[in-house]
Protein backbone atom coordinates (compact mmCIF):
# COMPACT_ATOMS: atom_id res chain seq x y z
CA UNK A 1 0.00 0.00 0.00
CA UNK A 2 1.13 3.42 -0.86
CA UNK A 3 0.41 7.21 0.38
CA UNK A 4 -0.09 9.82 -1.49
CA UNK A 5 3.48 10.98 -0.84
CA UNK A 6 4.71 7.84 -2.15
CA UNK A 7 2.25 7.65 -5.40
CA UNK A 8 3.72 11.05 -6.12
CA UNK A 9 7.31 9.89 -6.01
CA UNK A 10 6.20 6.95 -7.79
CA UNK A 11 4.85 8.73 -10.72
CA UNK A 12 5.64 12.23 -11.00
CA UNK A 13 2.50 13.54 -9.94
CA UNK A 14 2.22 16.01 -7.56
CA UNK A 15 0.91 15.54 -4.31
CA UNK A 16 -1.72 17.90 -4.51
CA UNK A 17 -2.58 16.78 -7.83
CA UNK A 18 -3.07 12.88 -6.83
CA UNK A 19 -5.62 14.65 -3.77
CA UNK A 20 -7.54 16.94 -5.52
CA UNK A 21 -7.80 13.82 -8.59
CA UNK A 22 -8.80 11.62 -5.29
CA UNK A 23 -11.57 13.77 -4.58
CA UNK A 24 -12.36 14.12 -8.18
CA UNK A 25 -13.38 10.61 -7.97
CA UNK A 26 -10.68 9.62 -10.70
CA UNK A 27 -9.48 6.57 -8.17
CA UNK A 28 -12.89 4.59 -7.13
CA UNK A 29 -10.93 1.77 -5.50
CA UNK A 30 -8.39 3.45 -3.31
CA UNK A 31 -8.94 2.82 0.87
CA UNK A 32 -7.98 4.46 4.03
CA UNK A 33 -6.43 3.75 6.90
CA UNK A 34 -7.90 3.62 10.20
CA UNK A 35 -6.68 7.13 10.77
CA UNK A 36 -7.97 8.01 7.20
CA UNK A 37 -5.27 7.95 5.35
CA UNK A 38 -5.68 7.26 1.34
CA UNK A 39 -3.86 3.86 0.39
CA UNK A 40 -3.48 3.02 -2.88
CA UNK A 41 -2.84 -0.24 -4.11
CA UNK A 42 -0.57 -1.13 -7.12
CA UNK A 43 -3.66 -1.52 -9.74
CA UNK A 44 -4.76 1.95 -8.40
CA UNK A 45 -0.74 3.36 -9.55
CA UNK A 46 -2.27 2.34 -12.78
CA UNK A 47 -5.62 4.62 -12.79
CA UNK A 48 -2.76 7.33 -11.74
CA UNK A 49 -1.03 6.53 -14.81
CA UNK A 50 -4.24 6.54 -16.91
CA UNK A 51 -5.08 9.98 -15.57
CA UNK A 52 -2.04 11.81 -16.07
CA UNK A 53 -1.68 10.67 -19.36
CA UNK A 54 -5.45 11.64 -20.30
CA UNK A 55 -4.76 15.18 -18.35
CA UNK A 56 -1.61 15.90 -19.76
CA UNK A 57 -2.85 15.50 -23.36
CA UNK A 58 -5.15 18.05 -22.22
CA UNK A 59 -8.76 16.02 -21.75
CA UNK A 60 -10.85 18.15 -19.39
CA UNK A 61 -11.20 16.48 -15.59
CA UNK A 62 -15.19 15.85 -16.39
CA UNK A 63 -14.32 13.76 -19.34
CA UNK A 64 -11.29 12.01 -17.03
CA UNK A 65 -14.15 11.64 -15.19
CA UNK A 66 -16.37 10.37 -17.79
CA UNK A 67 -13.84 7.75 -18.66
CA UNK A 68 -13.03 6.73 -15.45
CA UNK A 69 -17.15 6.00 -14.65
CA UNK A 70 -17.50 3.93 -17.96
CA UNK A 71 -14.28 1.83 -17.00
CA UNK A 72 -16.25 1.47 -13.43
CA UNK A 73 -19.10 0.22 -15.57
CA UNK A 74 -17.58 -2.28 -17.11
CA UNK A 75 -17.23 -4.14 -20.45
CA UNK A 76 -20.34 -2.94 -21.72
CA UNK A 77 -18.20 0.39 -22.16
CA UNK A 78 -15.51 -0.90 -24.20
CA UNK A 79 -16.95 0.26 -27.56
CA UNK A 80 -17.42 3.92 -25.58
CA UNK A 81 -13.69 3.61 -24.30
CA UNK A 82 -12.07 2.57 -27.70
CA UNK A 83 -13.92 5.76 -29.04
CA UNK A 84 -12.78 8.20 -26.43
CA UNK A 85 -9.15 6.82 -26.56
CA UNK A 86 -8.91 7.22 -30.13
CA UNK A 87 -9.92 10.53 -30.10
CA UNK A 88 -8.24 11.35 -27.37
CA UNK A 89 -4.93 9.56 -29.66
CA UNK A 90 -5.97 11.99 -33.09
CA UNK A 91 -5.93 15.23 -31.09
CA UNK A 92 -2.69 14.34 -29.60
CA UNK A 93 -1.47 14.02 -33.36
CA UNK A 94 -2.33 16.85 -34.25
CA UNK A 95 -1.11 18.29 -31.36
CA UNK A 96 2.19 16.97 -31.93
CA UNK A 97 2.58 18.35 -35.50
CA UNK A 98 1.10 21.74 -34.38
CA UNK A 99 3.97 21.55 -31.57
CA UNK A 100 6.81 20.22 -34.08
CA UNK A 101 6.14 22.99 -36.31
CA UNK A 102 6.24 25.52 -33.61
CA UNK A 103 9.29 23.25 -32.52
CA UNK A 104 11.02 23.91 -36.17
CA UNK A 105 10.82 27.88 -35.99
CA UNK A 106 12.01 28.08 -32.59
CA UNK A 107 15.10 26.29 -33.48
CA UNK A 108 15.48 27.87 -36.96
CA UNK A 109 15.46 31.80 -34.66
CA UNK A 110 17.95 29.94 -32.25
CA UNK A 111 20.05 29.55 -34.51
CA UNK A 112 19.37 32.82 -36.33
CA UNK A 113 20.01 34.41 -33.37
CA UNK A 114 23.40 32.36 -32.78
CA UNK A 115 24.67 33.66 -36.05
CA UNK A 116 23.51 37.19 -35.45
CA UNK A 117 25.79 36.92 -31.75
CA UNK A 118 28.59 34.84 -32.96
CA UNK A 119 29.04 37.46 -35.63
CA UNK A 120 27.90 40.84 -34.09
CA UNK A 121 25.60 41.16 -36.75
CA UNK A 122 22.29 43.33 -37.12
CA UNK A 123 18.81 41.83 -36.58
CA UNK A 124 17.29 41.93 -40.02
CA UNK A 125 13.74 40.43 -38.66
CA UNK A 126 13.55 43.16 -36.12
CA UNK A 127 11.00 45.51 -37.95
CA UNK A 128 12.58 48.45 -35.31
CA UNK A 129 15.78 47.86 -37.59
CA UNK A 130 14.28 48.84 -40.58
CA UNK A 131 13.86 52.51 -42.19
CA UNK A 132 10.16 53.45 -42.30
CA UNK A 133 9.23 56.17 -44.82
CA UNK A 134 7.36 58.64 -43.08
CA UNK A 135 4.48 60.13 -45.31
Amino acid sequence: MYTIKEVAIKTGVSEHTVRYWAKSGFFPFIKRSESNVRLFEDSDLEWVKIVKCLRLVGMDSKSVKKYIDLCVIGDSTIKERFQIITDTRLKTQEKIKELTEQLSLLEYKENFYDNIIKYNLQDSWNPMNKSHDKV
